[in-house]
């Protein structure tokens, strides 16, 4: 049998005690298929006499998760405090730097600091072992990292924030608005008390950004993600989706082509024949264009205490089986430099709503600003109501560039006919 796996578990919050848990009743499980046991020695947390129903008796308790980090006897440090900073970025420095693999699910820390990260674990012939920081219990580190190793992906996208799908999920079956959904979502545990990280898409783009940097062999870039999140997405925008023959999902997309790399976090219509459409609640998805694979998608639950310290496990398996990668997939002299590509360059299509006075020359006045841009229309929705009375327009448009439209945006936006904010959303078929 392999030397045991020791483990230092930096937090006991809902994963780390399931982590805890999973480690303790599924001991003989490890052993028989790792051929090597992994045991805890040592934990920390903010709050020792917390309840917590878990037996530490048999640990070493360290007040300080830095210095345990430094001085416990583990060969592998877990991390799940979270954070892009402060504690979280001290441990995986510290346990690096002394000669530690470290596994964590803090999608934040690696989005802003991978590379750093992964420099001195590449110096140490460390590891970092993150497939709990993407999509929860699906494989996805792995799928990319070993299962498309042969693969050159020009592009992926998917479903990387589970609460932002309840949401839309939600409002789209039960017809109601953001904001009663939301409350309902924090009800059930689906959404944190402070929700701007899921529902800015923020969270997302820090999946996205570690996504983007395995499969393009690119050093983790969070600041190049173009993110918008969902909370101006209205009931009404998903019903004229659905009439349009589409859903919102809140998507980030990679695509890398001669201008460069395009990263994007946003909610998006896509045609509701499509898998992706279909997949709900709080369940997360990713799809890849390998090109010896042609397309793949992954689907399960990208959340939860289960599915997450899964995922820390299997990357702990891979430690007790002496497999270590490199971070991003390879050496981190190889990683290149990601050359953002200009946002404002890019073409597609939209769907644009306008909510304005029914009165005559409207339509005229919003079509010389189309014009004016060179901006075709594809179809058109209007709804009727009493002269006078607030209307929605909806247009979707052919393929057009999205400096074009954000230009016609702010001109509808000036008109005094145009009771609120223009919304846009952009139309993709994604061809998977």
């Amino acid at each position: 049998m392999n030397n045991p796996i020791k483990v230092a578990l930096c937090g006991l919050g809902t994963v780390g005690s399931a982590v805890f848990r999973l480690i303790n009743d599924k001991s003989e499980l490890f052993k028989r298929r790792f051929g090597a046991e992994i045991k805890i020695v040592a934990v920390s947390a903010r709050d020792k006499c917390k309840e917590r129903d878990l037996c530490l008796n048999d640990v070493a308790w360290f007040d300080d998760a830095i210095e345990m980090a430094e001085v416990s006897d583990a060969n592998v440090v877990v991390e799940l405090v979270g954070g892009s900073e402060g504690v979280a970025l001290e441990v995986c420095q510290t346990a690096l730097s002394t000669g530690k693999d470290i596994v964590t699910a803090n999608k934040a820390l690696l989005a802003v600091h991978g590379f750093d990260l992964a420099k001195l674990a590449d110096e140490g012939s460390r590891s970092i072992g993150y497939e709990a920081a993407v999509a929860g219990g699906i494989p996805v580190i792995k799928a990319l990292r070993e299962g498309l190793v042969c693969n050159e992906v020009q592009r992926l996208y998917g479903i990387l924030n589970g609460t932002s799908n309840f949401i839309l999920t939600e409002m789209r079956n039960k017809g109601l608005d953001f904001e009663t959904v939301l409350k309902d979502a924090q009800m059930l545990g689906y959404a944190e008390a402070d929700p701007e990280f899921d529902i800015n898409g923020v969270d997302a783009g820090h999946k996205l950004a570690l996504l983007t940097a395995l499969a393009f062999e690119t050093k983790p870039d969070f600041s190049s993600v173009s993110v918008e999140g969902i909370s101006n997405i209205s009931e009404l925008d998903i019903r004229f989706a659905d009439e349009l023959g589409y859903r919102i999902k809140l998507l980030g997309i990679a695509r890398r082509g001669p201008e460069g790399t395009q990263q994007s976090v946003r909610p998006c219509m896509i045609p509701k024949e499509l898998p992706m459409a279909n997949v709900d609640g709080v369940f997360n998805a990713i799809a890849f264009q390998g090109d010896d694979t042609g397309p793949v998608l992954l689907e399960g639950r990208g959340a939860g205490a289960g599915p997450t310290a899964s995922a820390v496990i299997a990357d702990l398996s891979d430690l007790a089986r002496g497999l270590r990668l490199p971070t991003f997939g390879v050496p981190i002299k190889k990683l290149k430099l990601g050359n953002p590509a200009l946002e404002d360059t890019a073409v597609g299509r939209f769907y644009v709503r306008l909510m304005v006075l029914d009165r005559p020359g409207v339509f005229a006045e919003v079509a010389a600003i189309l014009r004016e841009q060179d901006v075709s229309m594809e179809a058109i929705l209007q709804r009727t109501r009493a002269p006078g009375a607030p209307v929605p327009v909806v247009m979707t448009t052919h393929e057009v560039n999205q400096l074009a439209i954000k230009k016609a945006i702010d001109q509808f936006s000036s008109l005094d006919t145009v009771l609120e904010e223009p919304r846009i959303i952009k139309i993709e078929n994604l061809g998977l």
